[in-house]
């Protein structure tokens, strides 16, 4: 992607980004739509070999931005806020199945923004409030393998449950924690 590329696709997304914070479903839902695929196009690179587990990241990377989107400071840049938390998930990802996790930031085209202490807690806060709402089986599902950090299969250990059906079963978990997220009626 050339640099200008890289320029239109940062300023549509702070528009969009912008538009979103403001209260525009459809500029927040083509602001996901166009950073899924973004992630998996950078993604793809490092997890290929495994479809499942790439499609996991991008939907967590997806969930963590709709729950930090909050501390997105408007006229900032969108493009390296966002690669700092799709790396934070891969890297969890590449944790959970044993191996030394390093991910390159020139893998994602970014630089790691910071975040405060403030915006920290209250997403502490926010996630434990989302997660109170859900079924125990779905609260288990999600602290299991994106709290605890446990791998798919060593939760399903844990859940008497086969690794593909908590794959979906996470799935679906991390639907509904961002339909509550936005309010949606259940």
């Amino acid at each position: 992607m050339t640099r200008l590329d890289n320029t239109a696709r940062e300023a549509q997304w702070r528009s969009w980004m912008t538009a979103a914070l403001a209260g525009d479903t459809a500029a927040y839902r083509a602001l996901l739509e166009d950073v899924a695929r973004r992630l998996r196009a950078m993604l793809g690179r490092r997890f290929d070999h495994n479809l499942a587990e790439l499609e996991d990241i991008v939907q967590e990377s997806l969930l963590a931005i709709h729950l930090k989107r909050h501390t997105w400071i408007p006229g900032e840049l969108v493009g390296p806020w966002i690669a700092a938390i799709a790396r934070h998930k891969a890297i969890d990802a590449l944790r959970r199945r044993g191996r030394r996790a390093e991910l390159p930031l020139e893998d994602l085209d970014f630089v790691d923004p910071q975040s405060s202490p403030e915006a920290s807690a209250r997403d502490g806060h926010d996630v434990a409030n989302l997660l109170g709402r859900l079924d125990d089986r779905h609260r288990a599902i999600v602290q299991a393998v994106s709290l605890e950090g446990l791998s798919t299969r060593e939760a399903a250990a844990r859940l008497s449950m086969s690794e593909g059906a908590l794959r979906v079963a996470l799935h679906r978990s991390l639907k509904k924690l961002a339909a509550l997220y936005r309010g949606d009626p259940p």
